[in-house]
């Protein structure tokens, strides 16, 4: 059987089963979100040994060179000597600036130790103080603002939420693994229509590629919808409404969860043209896109991007 090795322990694991599993089942402490290969909290180093890679792809080739893997997506086949990441290594550290509390939701600004190149709708891999690390979307625009900003949805207990309860201004955060996500903002969209459908927390990069294509100058209508559960989810009305009244081509609408059917059934498209971002829960992501397909927007003019909530 194959034998896995981190920090000088080794221990004997079952033919092709999941490194991410075998790690933590013997207390290595790997964190992970998605599973499914793209929050990139899993990430471990092979420094002997090469595991079976199920998405080689969903990492950059310099990453990979430098021997970095995602546990979640590999199988042990032979023999591993393993490096977990360590944040305190590995991580870029970052100084919060401001965490300031919309309703429910944590506004985290951060100024990392070195500039940090990034487009809006990309996500980064968030490390607490304890070690609990998650991906959250930028909702910040590069260029326009000296910090990096994520909106944390703290309805609900979880460990890096509780994390920042009792964060202060001047504390030290790590930052990991910056991906790509499905949302972005082209400028060949210039003259065509968005519309742009948020659900919760979701807000937060198409917040970032909301006003990124208006800093662009975009010249189509562009139609914005928030769903939250409820009136006091809607955390940047304010901000929101005062975009739409510096911009004449942009619409903003404000929606509750009671209200999702009526706004299902109000979707138009105003264009075969128009291009549609979609970010929220699954469930809310895929009512969407559904209605949107009926409506008659080709595949290829949707992109979409799909919070997992997690409570530990």
């Amino acid at each position: 059987m194959p034998e896995l090795e981190v920090a000088g322990r080794r221990w004997t694991v079952p033919p092709a089963s999941n490194l991410l599993d075998q790690l933590n089942a013997a207390g290595c402490k790997v964190p992970f979100s998605c599973r499914a290969g793209s929050c990139h909290a899993c990430m471990v180093r092979c420094v002997a040994g090469e595991p079976l890679d199920a998405r080689p792809e969903a990492l950059d080739p310099g990453r990979r060179a430098e021997g970095w893997r995602l546990s979640c997506q590999c199988q042990v086949v032979t023999d591993l000597v393993v490096e977990v990441f360590d944040p305190q290594r590995d991580g870029l550290p970052a100084e919060v600036v401001a965490l300031d509390w919309l309703g429910e939701v944590a506004r985290l600004r951060l100024r990392p130790q070195r500039p940090l190149r990034y487009s809006p709708g990309q996500h980064l891999l968030l490390w607490s103080a304890e070690g609990v690390a998650r991906p959250y979307s930028l909702a910040s625009v590069p260029g326009e603002e000296p910090w990096l900003e994520f909106h944390i949805d703290c309805r609900q207990p979880g460990a890096f939420a509780d994390a920042l309860r009792p964060l202060q201004v001047g504390a030290t955060l790590r930052l990991g693994e910056l991906r790509g996500g499905a949302l972005h903002y082209d400028p060949d969209w210039d003259g065509r229509p968005l519309l742009i459908l948020a659900a919760g927390t979701g807000l937060a990069p198409l917040w970032g590629i909301l006003r990124e294509a208006l800093r662009q100058h975009h010249q189509g209508a562009i139609r914005l919808i928030h769903l939250a559960h409820d009136p006091a989810g809607h955390y940047l009305a304010e901000p929101l409404r005062a975009l739409a009244g510096r911009h004449d081509n942009l619409r903003v609408e404000l929606a509750t969860a009671a209200q999702l059917q009526g706004v299902l059934a109000d979707l138009r498209l105003v264009s075969r043209q128009t291009v549609a971002l979609l970010c929220g829960s699954p469930a809310s992501v895929e009512d969407f896109a559904r209605r949107l397909y009926l409506a008659g927007l080709p595949r290829n003019q949707l992109l979409a991007d799909v919070f997992l909530s997690r409570s530990f």
